[in-house]
């Protein structure tokens, strides 16, 4: 299968990845506990590199930095000294107590920004021409895109639901056959399939064969297609099931 080193710009960094994980696991952000939050981040990032995302360096010191406060707070007191020389965790680094601080001041800008958001999308309803007859052009408006109200977060959560499924699954023999599938062609696939059924679809109807090599293919198909906005990607409550339909007026392949 080939190496698709694919960069995804919706991932703002570890920060961002660790206040969606204290809102998906709906903990108190100034009672974080070490060891969950650890594991699940830890997930996370293994699931980005089995995609072979590009996974930026700040990613990896923020889980040494997690693993090395997780370790710190399980062990004693009169070890803590040892794990400082170790691991060079001193009162120079990010404590618990730093990290949190961080994740509030982030979630400020985060919300800042949501609202700066907001407001230049009101500003951009307003006009100051005079009225005009634009009638004649109303057959050429296209219809618009819809904001997608799921996260990249979200998708590669369900990636592990499907890939905890895929080894549950998997025979005691198998046979292996090496078929390279393109992921254009593999989008042009979901596409054709989303628009003949005109319904939406379930995310986990998409993988038809629980192979590591076409779940990956399958899955940056779909991320290119949210990226296009060719697909629309729904979520009816916190973590229910994901669905998937094509957008109307999409391009073809």
């Amino acid at each position: 299968m080939e190496h698709y080193n694919v960069k995804i710009d919706a991932f703002e960094g570890p920060l961002d990845l660790l206040l969606h994980l204290i809102n998906r696991l709906e903990i108190d952000i100034y009672d974080i506990p070490v060891a969950e939050i650890t594991e699940q981040y830890l997930l996370y990032i293994h699931t980005m590199q089995v995609l072979q995302l590009d996974v930026a360096s700040e990613y990896l010191v923020m889980a040494a930095t997690l693993l090395a406060i997780k370790s710190k707070m399980l062990l004693p007191k009169h070890e803590e000294d040892l794990l400082d020389d170790e691991f060079g965790v001193g009162p120079e680094e990010d404590t618990m107590e730093e990290l949190v601080e961080r994740l509030v001041e982030y979630r400020k800008y985060k919300e800042a920004a949501v609202d700066f958001k907001e407001m230049e999308k009101e500003r951009g309803l307003m006009f100051t021409k005079p009225p005009s007859d634009l009638s004649d052009y109303a057959k050429d408006i296209q219809p618009e895109k819809t904001e997608l109200n799921v996260s990249l977060y979200d998708m590669l959560g369900a990636l592990q639901k499907l890939l905890r499924r895929q080894k549950l699954q998997k025979p005691l023999s198998t046979k292996i056959t090496r078929q390279e599938i393109p992921i254009e062609t593999r989008m042009a696939e979901i596409l054709d399939d989303l628009r003949q059924i005109k319904v939406r679809k379930s995310f986990y109807e998409l993988f038809p064969v629980l192979d590591r090599e076409n779940i990956v293919v399958t899955f940056l198909a779909v991320l290119e297609l949210m990226k296009r906005q060719e697909i629309i990607i729904e979520q009816d409550g916190n973590f229910s099931e994901i669905y998937v339909s094509a957008m109307e007026g999409g391009n073809e392949y």
